[in-house]
């Protein structure tokens, strides 16, 4: 009985973490974002991605309602946020593999959507320390943030990583998706001018679609095996990365104050030229997470059990 009651506790406070993130996320972040463009030069892009990270924080501190949080769970958020930053940082300069968006991937698998949003939060900010700050700087911490978070919704962190996880598991969302991009392609071809090219903001729009279809159908969260976290690494970076950084390069390029220098033409021209550099960032990382994913997220597990964190 007592049993019962502590896990009826527990799924109420998820309930309520995850209904909190969701304002933070979909809302509060969005709208900080915006205001940037809007409202604040360019000098206000770090006060901005301080509070990002510290609205970020809430959730997932929300995790020791009930308790106070012990330095091993601390530590273990901040070690997964230095090896992000250390691994993409010598990858940027030594190889062009974006493992850094991997790594926070894999950690919210395993960690969990509030730890996987501020790991990827956290680590963009740092990252940037050493790559170059900017105005950009919040929307890298909030796509960096938004897969860790959407990869802790969508797979399982109380399963063991497998490689084989079954291959009707991760057939519904692949489904999603190309069924999403194909009713990409029929609209192209239905209501599309004759100047417009279908590689485009068509890819990213109806893709997001997709991965959203799948994130509220999909019935049982996916495990962490090396194929499930690769594909889901891959087309997550590719649309939903892609999509919102295509966007925030044109809105924090712009000389004129708020939307004033962009125009929807040059949105779409900027949606074709990001394709390839999105099929390389997205391609590497899901290589990265394909053959380091298995390993880490075995060795998260096995910390989480040994030390009792996050329960």
């Amino acid at each position: 009985m007592v049993e019962e009651n502590r896990m009826t506790h527990f799924q109420a406070a998820r309930k309520k973490r995850l209904k909190l993130s969701a304002v933070i996320i979909l809302v509060f972040i969005p709208l900080i974002l915006l205001g940037s463009i809007f409202f604040m030069t360019e000098k206000w892009f770090m006060p901005a991605s301080i509070i990002i990270l510290i609205a970020v924080s809430a959730p997932f501190f929300m995790i020791f309602e009930q308790r106070r949080p012990r330095a091993r769970e601390i530590v273990l958020i901040a070690t997964m946020s230095a090896l992000t930053v250390i691994a993409h940082s010598l990858c940027h300069i030594i190889f062009p593999i974006y493992i850094g968006t991997a790594m926070v991937i894999i950690s919210g698998a395993s960690l969990g959507a509030e730890a996987g949003f501020l790991i990827g939060a956290l680590s963009r900010l740092v990252c940037n320390f050493y790559m170059g700050q900017g105005i950009w700087t919040p929307w890298q911490m909030f796509c960096w943030g938004i897969l860790g978070f959407l990869a802790g919704l969508i797979f399982s962190k109380d399963n063991k990583s497998s490689d084989n996880p079954g291959i009707k598991t991760i057939v519904f969302p692949i489904i999603c998706i190309i069924a999403a991009e194909l009713t990409a392609y029929i609209s192209f071809i239905l209501i599309s001018s004759d100047s417009e090219d279908f590689v485009g903001w068509r890819l990213y729009f109806f893709g997001a679609i997709g991965i959203l279809w799948a994130a509220v159908f999909q019935h049982k969260k996916l495990p962490a095996g090396r194929i499930s976290i690769s594909l889901f690494t891959f087309f997550a970076t590719f649309i939903i990365y892609g999509g919102i950084m295509n966007f925030a390069a044109m809105a924090t390029s712009s000389a004129a104050p708020g939307f004033e220098g962009l125009s929807l033409k040059s949105l779409k021209a900027l949606y074709i030229s990001g394709v390839p550099y999105d099929l390389v960032h997205a391609g590497t990382a899901s290589i990265a997470a394909f053959f380091i994913g298995p390993s880490i997220i075995e060795k998260l597990e096995r910390i989480k059990i040994k030390y009792g964190i996050y329960k």
